[in-house]
């Protein structure tokens, strides 16, 4: 398990990467990374903190079973802490949250279907791995919007959240940042695709399940693509290390 303070590295390092891909939104969205077994006390950015400014130190360190915090100044964002918190809080394999409501993830979430259909080894790698919330509600700033977010994962490491956006969980930090970085890649994909108005050339399922579990061998991948890309922003004199 990494420490807490290289996982606050590493987190600020995914909040200036998604804004260098622009897959931020104003001062809004979230990401949090669990700094203990149990997974209830976590890093998340400030309220109304943009992901360009977010470094190492002020990241915020919450607990997911105290919620006075909430009553005070330094009060996260009420529907990141509906999200983030009630997750932390229920599932501990789920070390690490990104919710965002990056374009092409957005464009997909708003469609009557809105699946990642196997069309090619990018939308195959989620096949059967998403859950799907078709039940919008609204901002998510109730504690019950948490708990029923929760419930719809249903297992799952990745939610296309209808209307929304979608949330992707990991056990690292490096791992959801791929699977975020090829979700949304996935859902430009098949955004394109759609908008050809031709009939989709669906793979197989026997296929398209073989194909999913071939990329879990490319599990080390994550790292090294993770690793090359805090160079690039070591390279830029980006101050998130501080």
């Amino acid at each position: 398990m990494q420490t807490e303070q290289e996982l606050r590295v590493d987190l600020a390092a995914a909040f200036r990467l998604i804004h260098e891909m622009d897959m931020h939104e104003s001062v809004a969205n979230h990401l949090s990374a669990a700094v203990c077994p149990d997974g209830k006390q976590f890093l998340m950015n400030r309220r109304w903190m943009h992901f360009s400014n977010v470094t190492a130190s002020n990241l915020q360190l919450l607990d997911s079973e105290d919620d006075n915090i909430m009553q005070t100044n330094e009060a996260p964002d009420a529907s990141a802490w509906s999200i983030h918190g009630n997750v932390h809080a229920s599932l501990p394999e789920a070390r690490v949250i990104l919710h965002l409501h990056s374009t092409y993830a957005t464009v997909l979430s708003t469609l009557k279907d809105p699946r990642v259909l196997p069309i090619d080894n990018n939308t195959a790698r989620f096949y059967e791995r998403i859950a799907y919330d078709k039940n919008f509600g609204g901002i998510a700033s109730s504690d019950e919007e948490g708990k029923r977010i929760v419930n719809t994962l249903d297992g799952k490491k990745s939610l296309m959240m209808g209307n929304h956006g979608i949330t992707v969980t990991g056990e690292t930090i490096a791992e959801a940042f791929e699977d975020l970085y090829y979700l949304e890649k996935a859902c430009k994909t098949m955004v394109l695709a759609h908008s050809t108005g031709q009939p989709l050339n669906i793979l197989p399922h026997d296929l398209a399940l073989k194909t999913a579990e071939i990329w879990d061998e490319f599990r080390g991948q994550s790292y090294a693509h993770f690793e090359q890309l805090k160079g690039m922003l070591d390279k830029k004199g980006s101050s998130y290390r501080e």
